[in-house]
């Protein structure tokens, strides 16, 4: 049953410092008044510098340093810096295009990788924001394996769940909690409210979801070689020469399969368990403009965003009725609250980065995060905006599954905008990419019958300039490379958590993390799990640091979430 979230009388400042169960360090500020949060501030405790590491280097190495930006979307930068590099070589020279099977096979891998992120974010990353796992040792197992058989043909019984409560008590007895240690808030907080039986399920099936990321990581690197950081790309295609043999093939369609049943059984109905008991949070963590760069482009046409399967496109102050083109040229960047040098907006292609730090807890400049804005806007990325342009536009693979759900919850497309829709919308790209991949697979089966083609070997250009898009797990990725002298005379990746966890602008517009916490509710101060909830929710990747920024602050009350 659906609750209310309570809500303190607290007024003042909260501090999470550091904010975990992301890639990276991350900081919270936030002004409560009256129980509800009032102002926000989202603050990268990391300096990469990556972008002066990759200045003179040659383009094609590029993309094993990008890789390292991250160390679980590994393959997501590659991608991008090698369709940066081939995009400068498109541009140099209208005629170059990869072979088919490299497409599909990119394709694949990052197909499984998108499946792997969602089904590890929502289980080991956000569940816990959500899930009350000590509650689960007073479930009825019994009546917690008939309220599974309702919800899921996935087996779940009695005697498995007994096991479940035997291992969690057995952790609880010996004063830790093993994977769920400082994972969360312990000792009955007033803003968990699913009953003892759904968060055993839950916690079950948080322990199957260990095991089944690990199948689907095995899965990225039947093509790419490894994982993490896949060693299979080259500008000009791939040389997964293996991934031709019916060996290959068969593994990962196997792997794919499982991931997909996985998806389907478990992941979307503990979804809508959870989302069924949290019904009051479809109107808490909302934005309001929306941005898909689109993905999985077709063979043969990889340099338009417009013929991705997965739909490019701009929705403004949440109309669905209208989708913009997406329109590269109107990326730019902000560093007017940033801690680097200047008050600058600027396209990527002419950005520099040069750090200069003043002090933590500075509310002026606060963050080694840009502001990254399309069209002067503040925008959000990543599985939402995917939905909703794609529901908008009316994708096959996208509006059932959104009907779907929204007809389970009971409610409309204006739920979607909110940290419930947030996550509702990653299991539901979830799904649609798991199925879409499936039907790759099939396609890239009968194109190899007669197709052996996997690379092309083509010059770096020695002057041209070219900006690859990937549609990440978390949002829109792009790198842009400026290419002079046949070496990278400038660098710049503009990543999905810029865009979503970066500071104000220079016109002062609030980053869409910032704007989705104000009016949250805050039950208790020194435990703001609902501040969680809506950060998680946006799947925060601040990694890579050149060193960390530490400071100290008079914050009435700060603590770490560790």
């Amino acid at each position: 049953m659906s609750q209310t979230t309570p809500q303190s009388s607290y007024t003042g400042p909260i501090v999470v410092d550091p904010l975990t169960r992301i890639e990276g360090h991350l900081r919270v500020e936030v002004e409560v008044q009256n129980g509800r949060v009032t102002d926000a501030r989202t603050v990268g405790t990391l300096y990469r510098g990556l972008e002066t590491i990759l200045k003179n280097r040659d383009p094609r190495d590029v993309q094993h340093f990008t890789q390292r930006i991250c160390g679980v979307c590994t393959f997501v930068h590659a991608l991008a810096s090698t369709r940066s590099l081939e995009n400068a070589c498109y541009n140099a020279d209208k005629s170059f295009h990869i072979p088919h099977n490299a497409t599909y096979l990119r394709n694949l891998v990052l197909g499984m990788q998108q499946i792997h992120d969602h089904v590890v974010h929502f289980y080991h990353l956000h569940a816990l924001d959500w899930v009350d796992v000590t509650s689960a040792l007073k479930a009825d197992a019994e009546k917690a394996a008939k309220l599974a058989a309702n919800v899921s043909p996935h087996p779940c019984t009695a005697e498995a769940l007994k096991a479940v409560q035997a291992r969690l008590k057995a952790f609880v007895e010996s004063g830790q909690l093993g994977p769920f240690t400082n994972a969360y808030f312990l000792g009955g907080h007033p803003s968990y409210y699913l009953e003892p039986e759904a968060n055993l399920i839950a916690t079950a099936h948080y322990l199957e979801a260990l095991h089944m990321q690990c199948d689907m990581a095995r899965g990225t690197a039947v093509f790419g070689g490894k994982n993490p950081h896949p060693q299979f790309l080259v500008h000009g295609g791939v040389t997964c020469y293996d991934a031709l043999t019916e060996k290959r093939i068969k593994e990962f369609e196997d792997i794919l399969d499982r991931s997909i049943k996985f998806v389907n059984e478990v992941y979307l109905p503990d979804l809508l368990l959870v989302g069924g008991a949290y019904k009051d949070w479809a109107g808490i963590g909302g934005t309001t403009n929306f941005m898909c760069m689109g993905e999985f482009p077709m063979p043969g046409d990889e340099f338009d965003p417009a013929t991705r399967w997965m739909q490019p496109g701009i929705i403004y102050k949440r109309d669905l009725a209208k989708v913009d083109p997406f329109d590269p040229e109107k990326i730019k960047e902000h560093i007017r609250h940033s801690w680097y040098d200047g008050d600058w907006a600027k396209a990527p292609y002419e950005e520099s980065t040069d750090p200069k730090f003043t002090r933590m807890g500075d509310t002026d400049r606060y963050s080694w995060l840009k502001a990254p804005r399309y069209n002067d806007a503040s925008v959000e990325t990543g599985p939402l905006a995917a939905v909703l342009v794609n529901y908008a536009k009316g994708n096959k693979d996208f509006k059932p599954l959104v009907d779907q759900v929204l007809a389970a919850l009971g409610a409309g497309p204006e739920v979607l905008f909110s940290t419930l829709g947030r996550t509702a919308a990653r299991a539901i790209q979830c799904a649609a990419t798991a199925k879409h991949t499936r039907e790759l697979l099939q396609e890239y089966k009968e194109n190899i019958a007669t197709d052996k083609q996997i690379c092309i070997d083509r010059p770096v250009p020695v002057e041209s300039q070219g900006v690859g898009f990937v549609e990440a797990p978390r949002g829109g990725l792009s790198h842009w490379m400026v290419i002079k002298n046949g070496r990278v005379d400038n660098f710049q990746a503009v990543v999905p958590t810029t865009w979503n966890l970066g500071p104000r602008d220079g016109m002062g517009q609030l980053g869409p993390c910032e704007e989705a916490l104000i009016n949250t509710p805050v039950a208790d101060p020194k435990r703001p799990v609902e501040i969680l909830r809506t950060v998680h929710s946006f799947d925060p990747c601040i990694a890579c640091a050149v060193h960390v920024i530490d400071g100290q602050t008079n914050e009435v009350h700060e603590f770490k979430v560790l």
